[in-house]
């Protein structure tokens, strides 16, 4: 899957971390319909491969992405608006229920559907130079990728809505106290810390990861009764493995373990 094209770079990280870098530098890699439909293509791809555990996203240049294609967003009308929001939830709800875990290293802007974009991985880190917003109301629009739902999830309603309806830009230091990233870096040491947490995944159990991962996106609209059972019943499932059994035969033996997504 290593390849450049003209609007997305890939690459293997140690060969189990896909590297996904957004590559129209020159328009802060904005997000039209061709880069779009790749990215698809992308991650249904991770998905079915098992050489691929992980994965990163970048942007290329200065900016992680500014956002929905500007020149794309002004042809829009109410039903090709309806259909590109449609689109852009899809792709980056494919990524979040990717059953692998993803990890945005975010430098230079996050805005629009770069914010969106950032909130639908695993995992986010920024550099301490990074912004981030949602600024389509001053566009007439509103954030049309699950923005306005997966930030007040991160955030809380009140602090979304603050953004949403100012349109207001919040730095790296305010993102992380507000909890829309969890580690903010030196802009030089990013790539090298975002590489260092997606080698860690690597280490732990896949099966693990993926119960997780559903269990806390399934189980944050149900009851918590409701909730409590997915729980349970995931953890059921994993305790049938052979990760839970290596697992606790290598914490009884002192070694590390070494799991194999069965």
């Amino acid at each position: 899957m290593e390849s450049s094209s003209n609007l997305i770079k890939t690459y293997y990280i140690d060969e189990h971390i896909l590297h996904i870098s957004l590559n129209r530098p020159q328009a802060l890699n904005a997000l039209n319909a061709d880069l779009m439909q790749e990215l698809l293509t992308l991650l249904l791809e991770a998905k079915k491969n098992p050489k691929i555990k992980a994965l990163l996203l970048t942007g290329e240049g200065k900016a992680f992405c500014a956002g929905a294609d500007i020149t794309q967003l002004a042809a829009l009308k109410s039903q090709s608006g309806l259909r590109f929001a449609r689109l852009g939830q899809m792709i980056f709800r494919t990524l979040e229920q990717l059953g692998k875990p993803s990890l945005a290293a975010i430098q230079g802007f996050a805005l629009g559907g770069g914010c969106e974009l950032a909130m639908a991985a695993t995992l986010r880190i920024a550099a301490q130079t990074a912004s981030f917003g949602q600024p389509e109301v001053k566009l007439g629009v509103i954030p049309g990728f699950g923005g306005t739902q997966r930030l007040a999830r991160l955030i809380g309603k009140g602090r979304a809505l603050d953004m949403c309806i100012t349109g207001k830009m919040i730095k790296a230091p305010d993102a992380l106290q507000w909890g829309l990233i969890t580690e903010m870096v030196e802009p030089e040491n990013l790539l090298s810390r975002a590489t260092e947490i997606a080698k860690s995944l690597l280490n732990l159990a896949p099966l693990a990861i993926q119960s997780i991962m559903d269990v806390i996106d399934q189980g944050f609209d149900l009851s918590l009764a409701d909730a409590f059972e997915l729980e349970a019943v995931h953890f059921g499932l994993c305790c049938a493995s052979l990760d839970k059994a290596e697992g606790v035969e290598a914490f009884l033996e002192k070694r590390s373990p070494k799991f194999i997504g069965e």
